[in-house]
């Protein structure tokens, strides 16, 4: 599941599982081409990993709670803690290792 969510659903979609929140921002172009890259990501592991979008600016107390800095921002979560955080454009193969290793 790649979607986009509020904050009013983030306890019930993100804090079970392998979760990967992605803090975006819609003029953002490098968070445009990782919107891409995560949908490749999706294919390739199915309902294995959830992907949540969160806007960057309109998730202000997320964004606080996480210490989120700047977009694009992928924190990389396990039953509803954070194991890993990448900042900037990432490509498949090291999203990819990431997630598998948290399988």
């Amino acid at each position: 599941m790649y979607k986009e969510i509020e904050s009013t659903e983030f306890e019930a979609l993100a804090l079970e599982g392998v979760v990967v929140l992605d803090f975006f921002s819609t003029t953002c172009g490098p968070c445009k081409m990782l919107s891409f890259v995560l949908g490749d990501v999706e294919k390739a592991l199915g309902d294995k990993v959830k992907l949540l979008k969160l806007d960057f600016n309109k998730n202000e107390e997320l964004k606080a709670k996480y210490d989120v800095k700047g977009f694009p921002t992928l924190i990389f979560m396990k039953d509803g803690v954070e194991v890993k955080r990448m900042t900037g454009l990432q490509q498949k193969p090291a999203i990819i290792k990431q997630l598998e290793a948290m399988l």
